[in-house]
């Protein structure tokens, strides 16, 4: 069986689609192929470095990468959307993509609080994309 491309688009690559690519390497096993890129990429914000080391999920060596990438020239079986913006501003039309999801997550580089309360922040944002992922992939076993 091939390996099913999925590309995570969210606005600035720097912290719920990085987490999002990460978690479906992690459980996806061989039969998925993640990806992430952003609108406007900003670099990845420290917080979520630190929030996916926290379980073990290095992405220190990660990227922000553009959209622009990939339009065109790889082709994907799904394009997750995980931000708002993202979801209403991405190309509608995305050759060889069989599903186009949204998943509305908060960006917690938005959030404004303490350091402590920002980093808690990341970490719940952290915790639901992981669930998220976790059911999505029990739904694909389920589907073949």
């Amino acid at each position: 069986m091939d390996k099913k491309r999925v590309l995570f688009l969210c606005t600035g690559n720097s912290c719920r689609s990085q987490m999002a690519e990460a978690f479906l390497r992690h459980y996806g096993n061989d039969n998925f192929e993640a990806f992430s890129a952003g609108l406007e990429p900003k670099p990845i914000h420290p917080y979520t470095i630190r929030v996916m080391q926290e379980i073990g999920l290095d992405l220190s060596q990660h990227k922000s990468k553009s959209v622009n990438e990939y339009l065109g020239k790889v082709l994907f079986q799904y394009l997750i959307t995980v931000c708002d913006d993202a979801d209403k501003n991405c190309p509608t039309v995305w050759p060889g993509v069989s599903q186009r999801l949204h998943w509305s997550f908060e960006d917690p580089a938005k959030f404004e609080g303490t350091p402590e309360e920002t980093l808690n922040k990341f970490r719940q944002v952290r915790d639901l994309i992981e669930t998220k992922i976790k059911q999505w992939l029990a739904a694909q076993q389920q589907a073949l």
